[in-house]
């Protein structure tokens, strides 16, 4: 994948929001500002330019100068933190963005003579704070706009992506949802709740705030917990896949993500096949045979 540094745009007013802290909002129990995070790490260096808070990731802090001069100065103020030939461009309020959208934007950005890719919504609009620039012409612009207007304060994105030949990527119609006004904010948290979607929305909350970082798998851990509770008793699975975690932690200690997760893997075999022969114990009784 292409080598690249991030910045993440976390200021603002939030007039639509009466003013509130709009990266500090939770959204399936984590911050706007720590879900957008996640989908950075594969990043060099991560730059969030805004107001230093409490975040699940190491990240650069920066501000723009003055405070409050808009997208294209804090991006400004962002770039010069970076170093790498691409930069992932994001606002802080997108609950739904996924790693297969940045990569989808990195590879469009990457290939051919084009000088980045942007997201485009289910409307055909441009999305510029969803996207990724190749730095060099990147910061030649933002150069250009400063001296032709004196400074990039109160300049709109659009003057940025008018003169860089950026490559379009159709992402999912949640891509590019931001919260921008409270009826946002509530249909975030409504759709992180639906049926299809709320077990990985809470499996992914409960590894961002234990700082676990190899994949589970749920299956695998759903179907030890019903044979626990099936073949030994309904307590059993809570504290079957407690158990099963404590020994992956341990054999994993020191490992690689995916050594950590192949270990809760081959815990959790040995513990269904357990809670398996205790079930077969269960259903033969003491009769003759039984071994």
């Amino acid at each position: 994948m292409t080598a690249f540094d991030a910045i993440v745009l976390a200021g603002g007013a939030a007039k639509r929001l009466g003013g509130a802290d709009k990266p500090g909002l939770h959204v399936g129990g984590r911050s706007l500002l720590d879900r957008v995070l996640a989908v950075c790490d594969g990043a060099g260096s991560t730059v969030v330019v805004g107001g230093r808070r409490p975040t699940r990731r190491p990240v650069t802090w920066t501000r723009e100068v003055p405070e409050g001069g808009g997208p294209l100065a804090a991006l400004g103020a962002g770039v010069r933190h970076t170093e790498a030939q691409s930069v992932l461009v994001l606002s802080a309020d997108l609950p739904f963005l996924s790693a297969a959208t940045v990569r989808s934007l990195l590879a469009a950005a990457a290939s051919g003579d084009r000088e980045g890719a942007l997201c485009t919504d289910q409307g055909g609009r441009d999305q510029p704070l969803v996207a990724v620039y190749r730095a060099e012409p990147l910061r030649r612009e933002l150069a250009l706009l400063a001296t032709e207007h004196g400074s990039l304060t109160g300049l709109p994105l659009r003057m940025l992506t008018a003169e860089l030949d950026l490559a379009r990527v159709r992402a999912g119609a949640l891509a590019s949802f931001d919260c921008d006004t409270w009826e946002d904010v509530a249909a975030a948290r409504a759709r992180i709740r639906e049926h299809g979607t709320v077990l990985d929305e809470w499996i992914t909350a409960v590894k961002n705030e234990l700082g676990i970082e190899f994949d589970v798998d749920t299956d695998v851990l759903l179907d030890l917990a019903r044979d626990a509770a099936h073949g030994v008793a309904r307590p059993a699975a809570p504290l079957t896949t407690f158990l099963v975690g404590y020994a992956a932690a341990m054999a994993g200690s020191g490992r690689s993500p995916e050594e950590a997760a192949e270990a809760v893997a081959e815990a959790s075999r040995k513990a269904t096949a357990l809670a398996l022969r205790w079930a077969e114990e269960t259903e033969a009784g003491g009769g003759p045979g039984t071994p």
